[in-house]
């Protein structure tokens, strides 16, 4: 019904939603296959005043981030999926399968002091989980060396960023006004080969670890999609 609107009455239409969809291809560790991921990120128009009852005037609204979507990124993979050659019901067991379960990372101290993350998963499958993540976020991947278990990434801190154009247009526009700092987040097996656990550090740009509050912010923010 959105679509047969859209296209019918095109600027005369609009919804209180916006999607922004990114498709990632990286290469498969066994250098012959492709891997294929999809993140969803999402703004809703919420009203910050409601409608005068006397003079009729309309209320403000203000666009605001709203979660990732795991059943739209699962939908919208399964369709991928469809058009690639994979049968029905195959594509719709893998997808209903990539659906966040029960809780598997938390944040703690390490041995310095300083934060990390710690992922109850082994390097493999943190490693496309944390590709994963940073596309839903936001950051921009300038390049990933797996081998090293490392992404290097750019990151606009919003305590910092004072960009007056509003969030929307911010999260939507390739243009940003403030320029993001260089990290590297790098991802550690913990312990042996076989353990099924890993680390997730921040390092700033010369690969040092960073313990600023920006780092901590990076953290948290991937902590919210591993979790």
């Amino acid at each position: 019904m959105r679509g047969l609107l859209s296209k019918a009455f095109d600027q005369m239409y609009s919804t209180s939603e916006r999607d922004k969809y990114r498709t990632r291809l990286d290469r498969g560790a066994d250098g012959k296959s492709t891997e294929v991921y999809l993140s969803h990120r999402g703004m809703v128009e919420v009203y910050t005043t409601m409608r005068d009852p006397q003079s009729q005037a309309p209320g403000d609204t203000r666009w605001q981030p709203r979660d990732s979507d795991p059943e739209l990124e699962a939908e919208f993979m399964r369709r991928l999926m469809l058009r690639l050659g994979v049968q029905e019901e195959k594509a719709r067991a893998l997808t209903a399968a990539a659906v966040p379960g029960a809780q598997r990372a938390e944040i703690k101290k390490g041995l310095d002091g300083a934060e990390l993350l710690e992922v109850f998963e082994p390097f493999d499958r943190v490693w496309r989980r944390v590709g994963l993540a940073l596309d839903r976020v936001g950051f921009t991947v300038e390049d990933r060396d797996r081998q090293k278990g490392i992404y290097f990434v750019r990151y606009a801190d919003p305590d910092v960023e004072k960009d007056t154009r509003g969030v929307l247009t911010r999260w939507f526009s390739s243009d940003p006004k403030v320029k993001p700092e260089q990290y590297r987040v790098q991802i550690t097996q913990a312990g042996t080969q076989s353990s099924s656990s890993s680390q997730v550090n921040v390092l700033n740009k010369d690969g040092a670890k960073d313990t600023s509050r920006t780092a901590q912010r990076i953290l948290a923010l991937l902590h919210e999609q591993l979790k």
